[in-house]
């Protein structure tokens, strides 16, 4: 597939890219037979694709969704963070670190546990 053009770019959660997937492979198994074999280069790509979001999706994507827009209200918090924490939902003080290692700022023992307990509402 060759793109000539990015339209639009959003950090998606993986439960909002399975439901993606899922209903793109329901609209080509509706299509005609001629239609299919064109989907058939992109096939093993979906398929991995599919797999990996099925596995390591956690959250349904409305609740995946919700914990995102609690987790934009707290502060020193970015969409791209929001969207990994929901991906990994850590579980402890350690792991909502490692998500934030790679930022400049550092984060204090009570915006980790505003994060958690937000996690906690949605597990």
């Amino acid at each position: 597939m060759i793109v000539k053009e990015i339209l639009n770019e959003t950090v998606l959660p993986l439960a909002e890219a399975k439901e993606m997937l899922q209903l793109t492979r329901d609209k080509v198994k509706k299509r005609t037979e001629g239609e299919v074999e064109e989907e058939e280069e992109v096939r093993y790509e979906r398929r991995k694709a599919t797999e990996h979001t099925t596995k390591f999706a956690k959250l349904g994507a409305e609740k995946s969704r919700a914990l995102i827009n609690d987790l934009l209200k707290l502060e020193k918090m970015k969409e791209e963070i929001a969207v990994r924490i929901a991906d990994l939902l850590p579980k402890s003080k350690n792991e909502v670190r490692a998500v934030y290692a790679k930022e400049r700022f550092t984060i204090t023992e009570a915006n980790i546990d505003e994060i958690l307990d937000c996690i906690v509402k949605y597990e």
